[in-house]
Order: C-alpha cells, then structure tokens, then sequence
C-alpha cells in the first residue's frame, strides 16, 4: 500500500503549486498589459497623429498599444515620465527636436538627461520648415525670392520682424541662424505657441515666420501666405518650386523631427522588438500615405542611427541657443 504524503509534504506541494499559478499568472497579466506610448504635447497635432497611426498598425505585432498625453513645460515633463518609467518594453515615448535637443540647453533645471536617460527605437518623421512671408506684404516691400529678403534686410536694417512660437522654440532658433548666416537683423517677436505667431503673420503683425509646412502648407496654398525657402538641404516634394535656403546660405539646415525612445536600461532584445514592429509601420502604405497629408516623411532607421542623430542635433543647438540669448528658468 502506498503510504500516504506527510502534511509537511503536502504543504510544500500546494505552496509550490500556488506559487506556479501565480507566476502563471502574473506572466499572463504581463503578455496582456498594453504598451503605452507617453506624448509629450496634447492630442491633436501632427506628432499625436502620427503616434496613433503608428499604434494602430503594430497592435497585430505587439497587442495593444494605447497613447498617453503629456503635455507641459515644452515636452519636458512627458519626456521626463518616459525616462523614469521601468524598462520593461511597456512604456514608450517621443523624443522630438525640442525635448532632446533644444530644451537640454533652454531650460535652467532640466529633470532628465536628454543623453543618458533613453534608449532610442527609430527615428519616425521629419517635416521640413519653411521660411513665409505675409503675401500682401511681400508684395508692397517687393520681395519674391530669398535673396530679395536678405536684400531689403540689409539695406533697411531693423526695419524688418519675425514671430515665433516662443523663446527658445524652433521657429525661434531657426530665425537666429538664419540671421546670423545671412548677416541681417529682424526684431524677433515671440508668441504663445506656433498657432498665435502665424495668426499674427497672416494678420500682418510680423513681417515673416520660420514655420512648420505641416501647419503654413493650407496658408500657402490658399494664396495668404507667401513660401521664400524651406529648410531642409533639398527641396520639399510638398513644394518642389520652393528652394532650399541652403540654395542662398550654403548648409542652413532647420528640420522638425521625431522618433521612439524607451527608457535607458531597456534590454536591447526587446529595443530590437520593439524596432522592428514600428519600422515595419513606418514603412506601410497606410502610414506613407496618412503622414503624406500631414507634410511629415517617414524615416525609419535603426535604434543605433537614431541614438547618433540625436546626440548630433543635441550638440549642434548648443551654441543656437547660447547665441540667441534664450533662457527658461
């Protein structure tokens, strides 16, 4: 006759026997948690957008993928959730040209380092600036190209101003190396956001604007406002009649970028995952196609390219913000 389990033996078994249902199931919990991706700005702009392409296409891949809005202080405080959160894979964030290149040098107190503190996946988008001008005043002052621009500048110096969305913003930036390069001088008139510097540009209040296509695009279309140059170092397909300002200032070069980031300690198996699955996205006609309409082309490249990017663009605005005398305390 077979002799009975001790109780002690049946203690241990039904302990391990608990402790398998709860790896069990805590691994199962794990596989069924969504990854969310932190967006450092409010819903609705074209970075927003394009998250949520990006997580509709990979949900097949990776589950569910849901998005989380941020916003504060220029991307700063949803960038800093993404870089304390756990590296496990399920939290995410975007990395834009201001809180990985700007804002590190910007703001007095920064709570992250832009340098150290994330593990990139792929860059997502770039979408090209573009230097407008008011078209009724483009017109009285008799300006139609760039170097018609510089020309007036030079021979009416201060006569000329400039809006931005802020000190220290894109727009902002963008028009002191454009200055600089150009070796004029235009007031600069900073607004609370990029929205109130073009409605102040299409009211005539400033005389020109470094904005993004993605938003000045309905504007030029429509005959109000006035395309001189865009900024990257080709021409735009979105306007391919509009020149380069590197065509006049050789090597200007201002563009509006955006990528995944995890947070620095995150396995690199589960990086090379996660890369994969959103290159794949960024590379469907479907997101093509929908970044298409809002001016913003994909640029999918690997976790290593993207991390070297953005330790060049972070050491290139160093002296454009020192130069331009911005400060955030």
């Amino acid at each position: 006759m077979t002799k009975p389990p001790s109780s002690a033996t049946v203690v241990r078994r039904l302990a391990a026997l608990a402790a398998a249902i709860t790896v069990a199931t805590s691994s199962a919990f794990a596989q069924t948690r969504p990854i969310r991706i932190i967006v450092p700005y409010a819903a609705g702009g074209p970075i927003d957008v394009t998250a949520r392409v990006l997580a509709e296409r990979v949900k097949d891949t990776l589950g569910a993928v849901v998005i989380e809005n941020r916003p504060g202080a220029g991307g700063n405080i949803g960038a800093d959730a993404v870089a304390k959160a756990a590296p496990d894979g399920l939290t995410l964030g975007i990395a834009a040209l201001a809180t990985h290149a700007i804002n590190p040098w910007l703001y007095s107190k920064m709570p992250y380092n832009a340098a150290t503190d994330f593990a990139p996946i792929t860059q997502m988008v770039r979408v090209p600036n573009v230097l407008v001008m008011n078209a009724d005043t483009a017109t009285r002052l008799g300006i139609q190209t760039l170097a018609d621009l510089i020309r007036y500048a030079r021979n009416h110096p201060g006569r000329l101003n400039y809006g931005s969305g802020g000190n220290g913003s894109g727009g902002h930036l963008a028009g002191e190396m454009f200055k600089a390069q150009a070796k004029i001088f235009a007031v600069h008139i900073p607004y609370n956001g990029g929205n109130p510097a073009q409605l102040a540009l299409l009211a005539g209040q400033v005389d020109f604007n470094f904005d993004n296509l993605a938003t000045a695009a309905a504007n030029i279309r429509s005959g109000k406002l006035k395309a001189l140059a865009v900024t990257t170092l080709a021409r735009s397909p979105a306007l391919p009649d509009v020149p380069p300002v590197a065509d006049t200032l050789a090597g200007f070069a201002v563009d509006t970028w955006w990528g995944l980031v995890a947070p620095a300690g995150t396995p690199k198996e589960t990086i090379s995952k996660l890369h994969q699955a959103f290159a794949e996205a960024l590379n469907s006609a479907e997101a093509k196609s929908r970044f298409a309409s809002l001016l913003a082309e994909p640029m999918a490249n690997t976790p290593e390219q993207f991390g070297a990017f953005m330790k060049s663009e972070l050491a290139r605005y160093q002296p454009v913000v020192k130069a331009s005398g911005a400060t955030v305390d």
